[in-house]
């Protein structure tokens, strides 16, 4: 456990989440004013230099992200903090919420007037929906005391934050999903251009950042990018929440430095195994996010070594699976999910997930055909190449990577004498 550190999480146990005068007895707002104290170009420096990349899965760096939403004109502009952690093996943003709604508050705060914003919207997942109250008396209590909405704490930023909720679909995690569901339609993936920078939320210039990325943006600006940058590596310097779960002793939500092998966190930090098997695989990034095998266990968590071995670190999920399991049946728990989760618009991502669905059970059961398996590869590259957004395009990442890794549980001879 000594493997973990505490900068973003540094607040967590410490002030009691529903009373703003016990989060300001711990210093807190100070990277509000610290913000207001700079010019936006100065903020956005910061963020490029402590190389902060988007949280939500998509990696995008958050500087670049900001300084293109501060360049676009536009006297209303909206910043929305997509809490629809939809994700499964994810949960590092229920922590933020529930341990330290304020600094989420600030970091939007600091955010909105980066990008020149003036209204916030949170969109929180169906599923978090106990803890709307907490949330929003965290908006009310900021409201009150001047840190959220007219003059912000004198100055002449005015910044107003509303709750919105979803309705429990996934592919309302994706940005442009998420606007539509929040403007009252279904949700659905909107064509791009206009980029939702440029054309988001009421039709208006739009930034749209995860929790933890939010969390970060106000911790850096209250200690400073240096204090940050010394965990990590150069090339992925900072840390990263992550939540581990599946087949170890310590399921939970760590912040961990950049740079971390994942057997030190399997093993230190949650615990190993238990009962004495052995590990199988590991899915890094939530369902969409790609497996590995045991063998490249020693792999630094960080951007560039997990993409050399063509892992991502995605939304920060960490899933462990022992040998209780076979490869076929945790892909067909994957593939049976994105049935489930697809919205259907695009014929790729619809039927795909369909048909391949069908190959994947008949290999569960020993019975697949001598061509399922050139047909489920060149089916899952259609969907990657040609869905119309993120979901359809990494729905096959486990089962490509799986073919990748495991290629003996796919061996037609092999399976029929399964």
């Amino acid at each position: 456990m000594s493997k973990t550190v505490s900068f973003i999480t540094e607040n967590f146990g410490k002030y009691d989440p529903y009373s703003i005068d016990s989060y300001l007895s711990i210093g807190g707002f100070t990277a509000i004013k610290n913000a207001l104290a700079m010019s936006s170009n100065d903020i956005i420096e910061i963020a490029k230099k402590a190389v902060v990349k988007g949280r939500g899965g998509a990696a995008y760096d958050t500087g670049r992200k900001w300084s293109q939403a501060a360049s676009v004109p536009g006297d209303n502009k909206v910043v929305i903090c997509n809490a629809d952690e939809g994700e499964p093996c994810t949960f590092k943003d229920r922590n933020v919420i529930e341990n330290d709604p304020f600094r989420l508050l600030e970091g939007m705060v600091i955010a909105g007037y980066t990008v020149g914003a003036q209204n916030g919207y949170i969109y929180l997942r169906e599923e978090y929906r106990h803890l709307r109250s907490l949330i929003q008396n965290a908006i009310d209590q900021c409201m009150e005391k001047g840190y959220v909405g007219d003059n912000i704490m004198g100055s002449d930023f005015s910044f107003h934050i509303h709750l919105y909720s979803g309705a429990g679909a996934y592919v309302c995690g994706e940005g442009s999903t998420l606007i539509e569901s929040i403007e009252g339609k279904s949700g659905r993936p909107r064509i791009k251009p206009p980029f939702i920078k440029e054309c988001g939320l009421f039709l208006l210039p739009t930034l749209v950042n995860n929790v933890e990325t939010l969390a970060i943006a106000a911790a850096v600006l209250q200690h400073g990018v240096d204090e940050y940058i010394k965990y990590g590596t150069p090339e992925s310097p900072g840390t990263k929440i992550i939540s581990l779960a599946g087949n170890v002793k310590n399921p939970g939500a760590y912040e961990i430095p950049f740079g971390l092998t994942l057997r030190e966190i399997i093993y230190d930090i949650g615990g190993g195994i238990p009962d004495g098997h052995n590990l199988l695989l590991f899915q890094l990034g939530g369902a969409s996010g790609k497996i590995g095998p045991a063998s490249i266990i020693d792999t630094p968590y960080t951007y560039a070594d997990l993409a050399k071995q063509g892992l991502v670190v995605g939304s920060g999920g960490v899933l462990v699976v022992d040998d209780r399991t076979r490869v076929i049946d945790f892909v067909k728990s994957i593939q049976d999910f994105f049935i489930h989760e697809s919205c259907g618009k695009c014929t790729p991502c619809r039927e795909g997930n369909r048909q391949i669905a069908k190959i994947i059970d008949r290999f569960v059961a020993g019975n697949p055909k001598p061509d399922d398996l050139n047909t489920a590869e060149r089916f899952a590259n259609i969907m990657s190449n040609c869905a119309f957004c993120g979901l359809g395009e990494t729905a096959q990442s486990a089962l490509l990577t799986a073919i990748k890794h495991f290629p003996q549980e796919f061996d037609l001879e092999e399976v029929a004498v399964k």
